[in-house]
């Protein structure tokens, strides 16, 4: 099953930019969007209705704004918007699609750079969602939590680690929350099988950042431990433009 994350930074805006040809040559069983920025009735009809895929969508009250979507080859069984949490899900942050054996949660973790109450709303998410994924944890539940995170976890997965250290994104509070996921047995599936620097999902804009990749890894797909013996592959897909982000891929048996 391969399972493609990418936080498109605008779903109409993609459209133009070789999007529907990507999806086509990868042809993922399950296509995790954030960042969408549109309603469903705003996209392109050829997107909306993806040829081969069923298409189900969170998106943010705010027009413009935030916003989930998932395209799945294969109906799941279950399907949830959000979690429970009115302040958090009227931004369109998560859309969690369950299978036989595991529930799949896409979700567009808050950014933090705007100001002080956005970082604690950035947080608050964090411990919120954390709860959440326990209690089902003790339910059995086994979990892929994939999407964009906004935090890089450690120094090798930013470029320039100590010009960043007072930036949201790289805060000791956010990496700190980062740890406490792992402690609570998800695992990230890149560094399950890549341990080398200088890989990014993320690149400024500003300063031809993408060029000379000084970049950010904050696109992950987070699994629980007890899915590690069917990982496959897990790999980050810099070549892809057309969104400041790029897509991020797990395969899983």
């Amino acid at each position: 099953m391969k399972i493609i994350s990418w936080n498109v930074n605008g779903l109409r805006a993609i459209a133009q930019k070789g999007f529907m040809d990507y999806v086509f040559q990868e042809a993922p069983d399950v296509l995790c969007l954030q960042e969408v920025k549109a309603f469903p009735e705003q996209v392109p009809k050829e997107i909306h209705s993806l040829k081969g895929y069923t298409a189900y969508w969170n998106p943010a009250q705010r027009p413009g704004y935030s916003g989930v979507a998932t395209f799945v080859k294969n109906p799941p069984k279950k399907v949830e918007l959000g979690i429970g949490i009115e302040r958090f899900d009227s931004e369109g942050r998560v859309l969690m699609t369950e299978w036989n054996d595991f529930m799949l949660f896409n979700i567009y973790f808050p950014n933090g750079q705007k100001d002080a109450t956005r970082l604690q709303y950035k947080m608050d998410f964090y411990e919120s969602l954390l709860l959440h994924c326990n209690k089902l944890r003790k339910q059995g539940k086994k979990m892929i939590v994939c999407g964009d995170y906004n935090t890089a976890h450690f120094e090798i997965d930013l470029a320039r680690p100590k010009e960043n250290e007072d930036t949201s994104g790289f805060l000791p509070i956010e990496r700190a929350w980062m740890d406490r996921w792992v402690e609570n047995g998800f695992v990230d599936t890149f560094r399950h099988f890549n341990t080398e620097p200088h890989h990014y999902s993320w690149w400024s804009y500003r300063a031809n950042a993408r060029e000379n990749n000084i970049g950010w890894r904050i696109d992950y797909h987070f699994v629980t431990d007890d899915l590690i013996p069917r990982l496959k592959k897990a790999l980050i897909q810099p070549e892809i433009f057309g969104s400041d982000h790029c897509p991020v891929v797990l395969e899983i048996e």
